[in-house]
């Protein structure tokens, strides 16, 4: 080992950031999380330990989230160099996350040993709490959970099926733990995790969701390749113009066609104050779009809804996403709730505008959450689940439970991201579908638009800055998985039970 363990630990956090999405290299993850385990059971002390878990996760964060940079590129109120400083100071706060796993895994080591069995499983139970708290604390940040390198390993992602998002990332601790104890010819933990996860992905071909049933409505996915660079104040008509021409002619099966977020800059609500309008009436836009409609078709868009105060002036926003019939009516309205901060709004306004920091999607109008998950129902296709954008990253939040939809339909700008945003995004949307067991639909200007299916393989795409447009027959849900009746209850319950295995291994030991 290098005579400095923590840059050592910098650079095993950068190395483990190759494992996800567009790269892929997940074996070169598990084997930086074992040299990283070992850096922290040698170290000398608490402080010591910290520290490098803090540095790993510097760089494993700066390294993942570089696409973090290019949203400053698309606005004018801040130096776009600022994103260079946002990506690192991101990682600054991240790194919180594995540095309070990797205190409480030293606590948990026999320094007369060397790593055991006990120390490998409390880091695992120590990981699976660190990244749900990551996801939930100051609204969360729940970008690429370790449990996401699995997709290329399909059978193994299929396991959040079962346990859920946090508890998989647990695992592939334990996995990374696995080499280390291989390594120290320390055998028993190393056979039972080879074991589980060959398995696991031995399963994938009797795993797959069923074909959809003939006659099924189909699903249209439009993305006209448009960039933030593009969608200048005055691009209202090219933009609808690409949307339209996108969405193809009627058949005979009824058709739902999705609109990505961010490109429909025509109001389509009724009702508002005259001056909000300019100069096209919402009525319009909806028959221009309802033209193009067969009379069992709809379409769902992503579009800005306006809220007033007593006097009538703008009081407020919703980046919603509505439903237009071929009567040109709107059917059904969902506002996104959990809204991006910093990029929706800027949070602790009062402190941080001073200092010229803004946000970063344009307007000076407050975006106002909306209530959570909600599905939206009609006759021709059943349930649809909406979450936009960002709020698909959310393990055991994207679904309501009491209403449970036929797919997720998720709407996003990942124009914003620059080449690693996308694919890492989408990684996320097929982790969605398999721990909730149903299909996903993303539908992006940019890319990458996809059909998924419930058991999480992408059915259809578009690749990324790719004009174009897929259909198919909307993929079937599979039955509520285990995580989708438990949530991240179970979670809690894997973490609890490897503390305790790892507890029992240690008084059995003595």
């Amino acid at each position: 080992m290098t005579r400095s363990p923590a840059l050592l630990a910098l650079i095993l956090g950068a190395v483990a950031a190759c494992g996800f999405a567009p790269l892929h290299l997940w074996p070169l993850t598990l084997v930086a999380l074992a040299g990283w385990m070992l850096l922290i059971h040698r170290a000398p002390t608490l402080r010591t330990a910290l520290w490098q878990g803090w540095l790993f996760g510097l760089g494993h964060f700066t390294i993942n989230n570089n696409w973090f940079q290019h949203a400053f590129d698309f606005q004018d109120k801040m130096p776009p160099v600022l994103g260079y400083f946002a990506s690192v100071a991101l990682a600054l706060y991240l790194g919180i996350f594995p540095m309070a796993a990797a205190g409480i895994a030293w606590r948990a080591r026999r320094t007369d040993t060397g790593p055991d069995a006990p120390f490998v499983l409390v880091f695992a139970a120590a990981w699976i709490a660190t990244e749900y708290l990551r996801a939930t604390l100051l609204t969360g940040y729940a970008w690429d959970p370790l449990a996401v390198l699995w997709l290329p390993v399909i059978g193994v992602a299929r396991i959040s099926a079962l346990v859920g998002t946090y508890a998989l990332s647990g695992l592939t601790i334990v996995a990374a733990g696995a080499l280390l104890l291989a390594v120290r010819r320390r055998w028993t933990l190393p056979a039972i995790a080879a074991a589980t996860f060959a398995l696991a992905a031995a399963s994938a071909p009797f795993t797959h969701a069923p074909p959809p049933a003939p006659g099924t409505p189909r699903i249209r996915v439009v993305q006209p390749n448009i960039g933030n660079d593009l969608r200048t104040a005055d691009a209202g008509d090219y933009t609808l113009d690409a949307l339209i021409a996108g969405s193809g002619r009627p058949g005979a099966t009824p058709r739902l066609i999705v609109w990505p977020e961010g490109l429909l800059q025509q109001l389509l609500e009724n009702g508002y104050p005259a001056y909000v309008y300019d100069r096209r009436w919402p009525v319009d836009t909806r028959r221009r779009i309802a033209s193009i409609l067969g009379p069992r078709d709809m379409v769902m868009t992503n579009a800005t809804t306006l809220t007033f105060d007593a006097r009538g002036d703008i009081d407020g926003a919703g980046n919603s996403v509505l439903a237009i019939t071929p009567e040109a009516r709107i059917a059904g309205r969902y506002d996104k709730a959990h809204l991006v901060p910093f990029g929706e709004y800027l949070p602790w306004s009062s402190l941080l505008t001073p200092l010229g920091l803004a946000r970063l999607v344009p307007g000076d109008i407050d975006f106002v959450p909306g209530r959570g998950p909600a599905s939206l129902d009609w006759p021709a296709y059943g349930a649809i689940g909406i979450q936009v954008c960002y709020e698909i990253i959310f393990s055991g939040e994207v679904v309501d439970r009491a209403h449970r939809p036929r797919l997720i339909f998720n709407p996003s700008n990942d124009a914003w991201y620059g080449r690693w945003g996308p694919p890492q995004f989408l990684a996320q949307a097929q982790l969605r579908a398999i721990e909730e067991g149903l299909p996903v639909v993303r539908a992006t200007p940019t890319g990458i638009s996809a059909i998924i299916a419930a058991d999480g393989r992408v059915v259809a795409r578009i690749p990324h800055e790719t004009a174009g447009a897929v259909e198919a027959p909307i993929p079937p849900a599979l039955p509520p998985t285990l995580f989708a009746r438990l949530g991240n209850l179970l979670a809690a319950l894997v973490a609890i039970a490897l503390f305790a295995i790892a507890v029992a291994i240690r008084r059995r030991g003595r």
